[in-house]
């Protein structure tokens, strides 16, 4: 049998996330026995030029809600990018993770060949559906997931391979 596009996105872009929920009720729950601000957590970054935590959880489900959207060619939703602390961020994974699941088979599957066009550092790039799925969009979330383990690992939240893979 043959994986879908459906099977190849929705799933993934839904488990992820949900593994990225409980690796930041983990960064809430070490900022609170620790008696550390829960800021200076989701504005820590591991380089300078890098982005913070709270910005690393924004592109992991822009990119995962983004790819959705555009492969059952539906319109994006627009979030404001204004989180600042952990409820708030678990709020839009979970906004997220609803849309996500809004989302049917009968939508995605059958973009392999559908043209998604993106503005990246201000020129456009076309993408067909599946190279678009496989080869930007899901490298992209784990990106910014694990970036985000990595922030909060760095700073000392008890994280392990199992946190990431979740269950």
């Amino acid at each position: 049998m043959s994986l879908s596009m459906y099977q190849a996105s929705i799933p993934v872009f839904v488990k992820f996330l949900g593994n990225l929920s409980t690796i930041l009720e983990k960064g809430a729950a070490h900022a609170e026995a620790k008696k550390i601000e829960p800021s200076v957590l989701i504005n820590s970054r591991l380089a300078a030029d890098m982005y913070p935590l709270s910005r690393q959880i924004q592109i992991a489900t822009d990119v995962a809600k983004g790819c959705a959207a555009r492969l059952a060619g539906i319109e994006v939703p627009s979030y404001e990018d204004k989180e600042s602390t952990f409820p708030e961020l678990q709020a839009r994974i979970a906004k997220t993770v609803a849309f996500l699941q809004s989302v049917t088979p009968a939508q995605i599957d059958g973009s392999e060949g559908r043209s998604v066009t993106l503005k990246l550092r201000g020129k456009d790039v076309t993408f067909l559906g599946q190279p678009y799925l496989l080869n930007f969009a899901i490298p992209n979330v784990f990106f910014h997931v694990t970036t985000a383990y990595d922030i909060l690992r760095h700073n000392a939240v008890e994280l392990g391979k199992m946190d990431f893979l979740g269950r």
